[in-house]
């Protein structure tokens, strides 16, 4: 080998072919042409074989997109494929980033599919976005659950929770953000009505019974996670007994959606 990289906490020496990364990634190619940071070699003069200290990446992961960049395939596992899906898009290796989906699609479970649909909107991957949100939409109760869910950002769960086919009950699904926003809350170091107002937007509160939207606006006064206006559209739907004034997607029942006597007045088909 004729350079060497010191990877992660761990410090761990990778030795590697200059000519094989410059010739196989454009990152590379540009890294090693430009040696250590704050050389002063002069133009035109071979680069120091290093150490290159890549302090931020897994040492696993590392290895991974070596393996790839020396045979054009890849030896991946669930623990490591989305942070390989990162690494590949910051050296703008396609061919690995399209293994990395492959295999995150094949492989996608409850506890990850919210880590991976979130990297898919991060990273602009369409075709991924779509397979996790099929896969959150057949086992929604199950994936709000989960420690990824509670660490989605606000677009994306709004994006979520704009699914007419989500497997889940409105009313659990109003619960499961409320918890969302505490967490958000505490890690962001902001009130809850700020992390929350994208994605409360999205909760359907006219498919809720009179006796439920009565105690959600009871629980609401300690966290002021809805605002005032919401809950009050809401309310005008059942008195005036059709979906007035919010949106009409707001009234649409989802996939999991228990039924209630009074969604039928807000059918705007039903006479």
């Amino acid at each position: 080998s004729d350079v060497t990289f010191v990877v992660g906490r761990e410090q761990q020496k990778v030795f590697a072919h200059r000519c094989v990364l410059a010739c196989r990634c454009q990152a590379f190619r540009g890294m090693l042409s430009q040696g250590l940071a704050g050389s002063e070699d002069p133009p035109g003069s071979v680069p120091p074989q290093g150490p290159f200290v890549l302090g931020n990446v897994q040492p696993e992961v590392f290895l991974a997109v070596i393996e790839f960049l020396y045979t054009n395939s890849i030896t991946l596992n669930s623990r490591i494929a989305l942070e390989v899906l990162t690494s590949s898009v910051e050296y703008g290796l396609q061919d690995l980033c399209k293994l990395c989906i492959e295999f995150i699609k094949d492989t996608l479970s409850v506890e990850q599919v919210c880590e991976a649909l979130q990297a898919a909107v991060t990273y602009g991957q369409t075709d991924l976005q779509q397979h996790c949100l099929a896969f959150i939409e057949s086992c929604t109760a199950a994936v709000v659950r989960t420690q990824g869910f509670h660490e989605l950002s606000d677009v994306v769960l709004a994006q979520v929770l704009r699914s007419d086919h989500l497997a889940v009950d409105e009313l659990d699904l109003v619960q499961s953000v409320r918890e969302w926003a505490h967490v958000s809350s505490a890690v962001l170091g902001r009130p809850v009505p700020e992390v929350a107002a994208l994605p409360v937007r999205e909760l359907r509160l006219p498919l809720l019974a009179p006796s439920e939207l009565a105690t959600l606006e009871s629980h609401n006064q300690r966290d002021l996670l809805i605002p005032v206006e919401s809950i009050a559209a809401a309310w005008r739907c059942h008195a005036l007994r059709k979906g007035s004034g919010v949106p009409s997607r707001l009234c649409r029942p989802r996939r999991g959606t228990r039924h209630r006597d009074h969604h039928r007045h807000l059918d705007p088909h039903t006479k």
